[in-house]
């Protein structure tokens, strides 16, 4: 226990001269709703706090450097990742929590790897953290906040399913690219919470 909250610490040094203050802002309070939804559904502390912490570390660059980078280290880019490239920080994110702040736990990699676009049969750190990346304090801009972050708390397949579902709307409205694999978390989720109803 002891030695995550040093790394934690160690983490939060290196990222404070690395994001932007906004970006760090964003990071902690990501790091933080991780730590308190893993408290309410019994997951490891440390890794919500690590994976929270680390989620958005490639986003120093911007998204033609980060294009950039997956190709110098050979990281796999779909289709749908290079139609948009803002996607690519998260597979670059997980090369360098594992590179540079030597993160060997494949739980906390995977959910930096899909704390976007989400995919189907989440584990639950995977799904704190992208709930956390969407509710954290400072986020203010999206629909129906209160009624998610409440959710969140009482029932995360439920706040998931209500994320996913205001993300896709506002891709249609907006007229952006739609990644499949948030259509396919999307579907995955509501068939399963229709199930239980």
């Amino acid at each position: 226990m002891k030695h995550m909250q040093e790394n934690g610490m160690k983490i939060r040094r290196k990222l404070m001269k690395k994001l932007t203050p906004e970006r760090y802002e964003h990071t902690l309070g990501v790091a933080y709703t991780a730590v308190a939804l893993a408290m309410r559904y019994e997951c490891d502390l440390d890794q919500a706090e690590i994976a929270g912490l680390l989620h958005d570390c490639a986003k120093q660059y911007d998204d033609s450097t980060i294009y950039e980078m997956c190709q110098k280290y050979n990281i796999s880019m779909s289709e749908a990742e290079l139609k948009n490239k803002a996607l690519l920080h998260t597979k670059l994110g997980a090369f360098i929590a594992m590179k540079k702040y030597q993160v060997a736990d494949k739980e906390i990699i995977s959910a930096i790897l899909c704390h976007t676009t989400g995919k189907p049969d989440m584990s639950m750190l995977e799904k704190i953290v992208y709930v956390a990346d969407y509710i954290e304090p400072r986020r203010y801009k999206a629909p129906n906040l209160p009624q998610i972050r409440h959710m969140a708390f009482v029932d995360i397949d439920r706040a998931l399913l209500m994320i996913l579902a205001d993300t896709l709307s506002y891709l249609k409205k907006t007229g952006n690219w739609i990644d499949e694999q948030t259509v396919k978390t999307y579907d995955y989720y509501k068939a399963l919470l229709e199930g239980e109803d």
